[in-house]
């Protein structure tokens, strides 16, 4: 079970902080109080909270004085700040984000607001802190998350795991700022077309390098994998120069000097139709995943490797080309 989030509340009249801890232990956060800024920001030295509730009328330090040393400190800077103020002016406001406050709340607040308010910015914040950093989608901890959420909810749903072919190979021959393109650009094409293939709550993650893992309604996954490999396929012609497409493959030199040809990139696609109730750990489904990956690696081409179960346990593995839905 995943243990509440910590929010520091700091304000200077006592019985706002008795609200505001009520409210916030009742929905189900640890709450820590401080009664003005020097003790909030003692309280930081030692601690990491996941949001800080800060009043910004305070004596000896005020939320704006707090708010800037928050912002200064390396271990802080990202920390979410609400900034709460009984002076809903825009000038007021405009001065707290300018200063690095990520939302304001007006006193006297509205309960539910408030709370909203505080679930909104503690989900957006873990999503950041998750995120890969280069394609912005979520990365191992939020995949893990997800994966276990549907297993353990015994729900229907396909996964796949997609990687680029060769991609060490296209990343020493063109260096890492086209690697880097040719992970965006296969991040964009898996997005759009879980969106436009796909069902809501459908998830695209990010694991790492060229490596993604999408995970989808049962009934659509073999239709999103095909039109993946499809746009994939279309597009990831700009990805390489004129002279390496004509010729069909890339050149690349060893540490002894040699020279070796490489195929242009091309994707793999690792696809369980059916998950449910196969599994009872996210590794144990990235293990089957990673066999059939095995297997399209040693496929010509772009591929799909999918493993469907035809009834009770008998499962078959197949091999789709380009997405065709021709067999190999």
């Amino acid at each position: 079970m995943a243990e509440p989030a910590k929010i520091l509340v700091v304000d200077d009249e006592q019985h706002i902080r008795r609200i505001l801890q009520f409210l916030l232990e009742q929905a189900g956060y640890d709450v820590t109080t401080a009664d003005d800024g020097r003790q909030a920001l003692e309280y930081l030295e030692q601690n990491c909270p996941d949001l800080v509730l800060l009043d910004v009328m305070m004596p000896h330090l005020d939320g704006f004085a707090v708010l800037e040393q928050i912002r200064h400190n390396r271990e802080t800077r990202r920390l979410p700040v609400i900034m709460l103020t009984a002076h809903d002016q825009t000038t007021t406001r405009i001065k707290g984000l300018r200063g690095g406050a990520n939302d304001y709340v007006a006193k006297p607040f509205d309960h539910e607001e408030l709370l909203a308010r505080v679930a909104n910015m503690l989900e957006t914040s873990q999503a950041q802190r998750e995120a890969n950093p280069l394609t912005g989608l979520p990365g191992n901890l939020a995949i893990e998350r997800e994966v276990q959420r549907r297993l353990t909810a015994g729900d229907r749903f396909g996964a796949m795991y997609i990687d680029i072919d060769r991609f060490k190979s296209f990343n020493d021959h063109y260096g890492y700022a086209r690697g880097d393109r040719a992970i965006s650009f296969l991040a964009h094409v898996l997005c759009e077309m879980v969106d436009t293939e796909g069902e809501p709550g459908d998830f695209v993650g990010h694991v790492g390098g060229d490596d993604f893992l999408v995970v989808c309604g049962s009934q659509r996954a073999e239709v999103i994998a095909r039109a993946v490999v499809s746009a994939f396929d279309a597009g990831v012609g700009d990805l390489h120069d004129a002279e390496d497409l004509a010729a069909g493959y890339l050149e690349t030199r060893s540490r002894t000097g040699e020279i070796a040809r490489s195929p242009l990139i091309t994707l793999t696609v690792a696809l369980i139709s059916d998950v449910a109730g196969r599994y009872r750990h996210p590794a144990e489904m990235s293990d089957a995943l990673a066999e059939l990956k095995t297997h399209g690696k040693r496929q010509i081409g772009s591929v799909i490797v999918v493993e469907r179960r035809l009834s009770g346990t008998k499962t078959t593995v197949q091999c789709l080309d380009r997405g065709s839905g021709q067999g190999i």
